[in-house]
């Protein structure tokens, strides 16, 4: 179906209850809907908003168009958890009702003060031509969950030499002032980030580019959803840049999101003179992450699992799109490493355990297979060429997850994974890793798979479209032996 313009900003309150329940039943019958993941009731999700905790809970927005899997008028649709496991679905958090976000609420993060919760992000507005006119806004949640828009935007006009590619703030608060940093897009068509200050979230003053290394001067055309913190004494400055182009085994999708490391941000100037750019994800579908400092200190990532103007197997079932589980992120080596959320494991089940000696062959055992599960697998090198495991194994369908020792890389295969998705940019994802034991730890969802290589040194991401009856898992080893032992729970 081609969406028209027209189509793409009508409003919920437009569509009539017999469209909604038309594309609701459509969106059930849907094969790939997720069973642990979030994901959007109708049309199409993307970006992670406004994650953060406040009032004894952990609280997730995320942009959405509700009437189909398209980008259209964007929403900014709530939910919350005790536990980052169990979701519950609020409602629209932000609704696009005002005229400095007359055609949608982006991207945008929060931040809790003086006992309310403070909703900073970007209105879309374009006028009769069509050009594109940007604000920072300001919505205050409290308590109650009631949400009260400031009457105007707080950030109003585009910095001179910017281009209207300004958006996605993300705040913070450093000493006795707040801090947004905002993706950004000069006069000459390159990406960057910016800097603004405020005493009290409602008047900034702004700061400045943030300088930064020089081999990202001319670093993409656009730095879409940045985010900056301090973790383990060093600044980290996420960002995801479009426009990049692939190198070897590096930045293999339509956009890509990472990160780079260097001493703490120094703020007046704003300068970050930090080292080279570093993917988060070494998969398919992982673009705008956000991130949150949890209540027992720890530094939180939800990513949004897939891309822009990419379609995906679902939208014919009239939905598009889920989050990732959420990452526990620390530094070590000047790398930043990710592992799942440790509570995440109170989605385990029946457990099932094996270990053997593979010589040459794929093997199969009783307890390993299903649709929805996390397993663990560790491989002791041997004289294998390469080993691995294959996942969602049916009838001309498999998703491999293997390592290649002769090359010294992780390999994620999704060639035969069911129905293809941005076939364009590839099938297969590599980087590289020395090591002499490789560990996988694999969340496996009805249509998505999630790798965590050695204790998060490295994270695969992708979206998988098998059919339901797909549901094998074998262990392989060719040219040669290796050492397996793996633990699989069940998740339903």
């Amino acid at each position: 179906m081609e969406w028209s313009r027209k189509q793409r900003y009508r409003r919920i309150e437009e569509s009539k209850p017999s469209e909604m329940i038309t594309l609701k039943e459509k969106i059930d019958s849907c094969p790939w809907r997720q069973h642990f993941h979030i994901q959007p009731e109708t049309g199409l999700l993307n970006d992670p908003n406004g994650f953060s905790y406040f009032n004894g809970e952990y609280h997730l927005f995320y942009q959405w168009f509700p009437l189909g899997p398209v980008h259209g008028l964007k929403y900014w649709y709530h939910t919350k958890s005790k536990d980052l496991v169990h979701w519950e679905n609020v409602g629209v958090g932000i609704e696009p009702d005002k005229y400095y976000e007359s055609h949608g609420a982006f991207s945008g993060s929060a931040i809790e003060y003086e006992g309310k919760l403070y909703l900073m992000y970007t209105g879309n507005t374009r006028d009769e031509k069509w050009i594109r006119h940007p604000y920072q806004c300001l919505a205050v949640m409290d308590k109650e969950g009631n949400t009260e828009k400031l009457p105007h935007p707080v950030i109003s006009h585009v910095p001179e030499g910017y281009t209207d590619h300004f958006r996605d703030p993300k705040v913070w608060k450093k000493g006795d002032f707040f801090y947004a940093i905002i993706g950004a897009q000069r006069d000459d068509e390159t990406g960057c980030v910016v800097l603004y200050r405020s005493q009290n979230l409602k008047t900034w003053d702004f700061e400045g580019e943030m300088e930064v290394h020089k081999s990202l001067q001319e670093f993409g055309f656009m730095w879409e959803c940045p985010d900056y913190f301090e973790l383990d004494g060093k600044g980290v400055l996420i960002f995801s840049p479009q426009g990049i182009q692939s190198e070897e085994d590096r930045y293999q999708n339509i956009y890509q999101s990472g990160y780079v490391l260097g001493d703490p941000m120094k703020y007046e100037p704003p300068v970050f003179q930090d080292g080279n750019f570093i993917e988060l994800d070494r998969g398919f579908d992982f673009y705008a992450p956000q991130s949150m400092l949890s209540p027992d200190g720890r530094r939180l990532l939800i990513g949004w699992m897939g891309l822009p103007e990419i379609e995906y197997p679902t939208d014919q079932n009239g939905w598009a799109h889920c989050l990732t589980l959420p990452r526990e992120l620390t530094v070590n080596n000047n790398k930043l490493i990710q592992k799942p959320a440790k509570e995440l494991q109170a989605l385990r089940k029946a457990k099932s355990e094996i270990e053997d000696i593979l010589e040459n062959e794929v093997k199969t055992y009783s307890g390993f297979e299903g649709e929805t599960y996390e397993l663990i697998c560790q491989f002791e090198k041997g004289s294998a060429d390469e080993f691995g495991v294959f996942l969602r194994v049916g009838e001309n369908e498999q998703t491999v997850v293997k390592y290649d020792a002769g090359g010294k890389k992780v390999i994620f295969d999704r060639s035969h994974s069911g129905e293809q998705v941005g076939e364009s940019y590839g099938t297969v994802r590599k980087c590289l890793l020395h090591e002499e034991k490789i560990t996988f730890q694999i969340f496996v969802d009805s249509s998505s798979v999630e790798i965590f290589v050695n204790d998060g040194e490295e994270v695969f991401t992708g979206r998988i479209f098998p059919k339901t009856e797909s549901r094998g898992i074998a262990f392989f080893a060719n040219d040669g032996s290796v050492k397996v032992n793996a633990a699989k729970w069940t998740y339903n």
